[in-house]
């Protein structure tokens, strides 16, 4: 019966995330999200500091209006000044003086005329004045100034007030209360508050449209890709489509759907490898057996008084050894994790005798396998991990050299596993005079499943290498060789002594 895995149905272990993704938000509506989104938070922002912008603007504003207010009861002064002036020397009635005063808004006109003062009308003259005003040349600051004194704290002051009449060098000063004038302000700073938060909404929604037609819909397809894509990232209907733009959102929008569709390959890879370890673990309880059954017939070859049964007796019965050694390991790696490391002093020559025992090179291919390493050189490693590790990188080296169609160079096919001690670090390399690895190989160097060498591999030797070696606190790496070929360096380290083991040693030694 077919075991079925949690990727042929993702709906029947991810309900809850579906429905929560696909559940409608506060902000999914345009209006909704006006309030908690982040549509509704650049609206507001955009009033604010459209307001604050308006208030920036306001001061000198109606500064402005205050200065020109007075300008004009100036002018209407000096308009009224300038008749009386010119009746002279009769005196203007006091009836007529305090019409023409009322008119005006003030309470004394003086016409400045020739270095004198002249007092043209009064009526009920106050007696103290509390603020003047030269209006000849206001700098802008004193102007502000002003115009908040007046509205926070005038409406029942007696003000004098100057200024020239047009470009002559005649000067009208005005007495008044400055009530008329603190109400005049307050009108208009209604009407600029009133027009400066219909400027603002205004603007605002223009923006807010603008920008949520250009920047908060991208994003809302963005993440509702996302929220879809996470649901079920196996469908390929629920891979982000672009628009094909040129702006940040459109680059990303492309990044999320090279980012969807390579999960979906990695998905489908961790699919497959599910399935491949299930019947790698069928394939594997089926093969101890038969391994097993292999060891006990093989052990009854070492009775045989044959001479070459007896010399290759021991290789089979240790070829058999690692074969069940590597059916036992085989679910731990399905499980993608390796054995610990059972480190000891080991005899790399020999180790390496025996992988050139396991390839069995055709005496009549013409390959020759060299060792260029020392009868005493001892690594400290796992003896069969490492063993995997040189057989993998050896057998790869053999494939190329035999693969049809590929003849080396000179006609010289060799592979050469050579190692040199330095300090405490021995290393280790696997040459070959074969025709090198492809670019794609290179590319995908250790990647399972991607980085083989030849049609029809699965690039698994170099993976499991790869594990191995760091396992061992070590490093595997391809080597840049002036000449054709393959050639990978092996490092491995001896393991830290610690202070116990190191005092037990001395104490033996004495």
């Amino acid at each position: 019966m077919p075991v079925q895995d949690q990727g042929d149905n993702p709906s029947a272990e991810i309900p809850a995330a579906g429905e929560a993704a696909r559940a409608p938000c506060p902000s999914a509506g345009m209006f909704g999200g006006m309030f908690g989104g982040l549509s509704g938070k650049l609206l507001w922002l955009t009033v604010f500091f459209i307001m604050l912008a308006e208030i920036l603007i306001f001061f000198p504003s109606v500064a402005s209006m205050r200065i020109r207010w007075l300008e004009e009861r100036l002018n209407t002064a000096a308009a009224a000044a300038i008749v009386i002036d010119g009746l002279q020397p009769v005196e203007l009635p006091r009836a007529l003086q305090k019409e023409t005063l009322e008119a005006t808004g003030t309470k004394a006109i003086v016409l400045r005329k020739d270095g004198t003062s002249r007092l043209l009308a009064t009526t009920d003259m106050p007696t103290s004045v509390d603020e003047a005003y030269d209006l000849t040349d206001v700098p802008p600051a004193t102007a502000i100034r002003d115009a908040l004194d007046t509205l926070i704290f005038g409406g029942g002051r007696m003000i004098r007030v100057y200024g020239p009449v047009g470009d002559t060098n005649t000067g009208v000063e005005v007495v008044m209360k400055d009530k008329q004038l603190r109400t005049a302000m307050f009108a208009y700073s209604r009407n600029v508050l009133l027009l400066s938060v219909l400027i603002a909404l205004f603007t605002a929604t223009l923006i807010f449209f603008a920008i949520n037609r250009i920047l908060i819909g991208p994003i809302r397809r963005l993440t509702g890709s996302m929220q879809q894509f996470s649901s079920d990232p196996e469908n390929p209907a629920h891979i982000y489509i672009g628009d094909g733009g040129r702006d940040e959102l459109a680059v990303a929008g492309r990044n999320l759907t090279s980012m969807q569709m390579e999960l979906q390959k990695t998905l489908k890879q961790q699919k497959n490898l599910a399935a491949l370890g299930l019947a790698v673990s069928k394939i594997n309880h089926d093969m101890r057996n038969i391994l097993a059954s292999a060891q006990l017939m093989s052990d009854r070859l070492v009775d045989v008084d044959d001479p070459m049964v007896k010399s290759f007796a021991p290789k089979l019965l240790r070829t058999i050894d690692r074969a069940v050694g590597y059916t036992t390991e085989v679910l731990s790696y399905g499980k993608a994790s390796e054995s610990a490391p059972r480190r000891r002093q080991i005899l790399l020559l020999e180790l390496t005798q025996d992988v050139k025992d396991m390839l069995a090179i055709d005496p009549q291919s013409g390959i020759e396998f060299a060792e260029q390493i020392g009868a005493d050189l001892k690594v400290d490693a796992d003896g069969e991990q490492l063993f995997r590790v040189i057989h993998n990188l050896c057998r790869n080296a053999l494939q190329a050299l035999t693969a049809p169609g590929e003849a080396a160079p000179g006609g010289v096919r060799r592979i050469t596993v050579a190692a040199q001690r330095v300090g405490s670090v021995v290393s280790i390399t696997v040459d070959d005079t074969g025709p090198g690895m492809p670019l794609k190989a290179r590319q995908n160097l250790f990647a399972a499943f991607r980085g083989s060498a030849r049609s029809g591999g699965t690039g698994l030797g170099l993976t499991i290498a790869r594990e191995l070696v760091l396992a061992h606190g070590g490093t595997i790496a391809l080597v840049e060789k002036p000449t054709v070929g393959t050639q990978f360096r092996i490092e491995i380290p001896d393991r830290p002594v610690s202070l116990e083991d190191y005092r037990s040693r001395t104490h033996l030694e004495k």
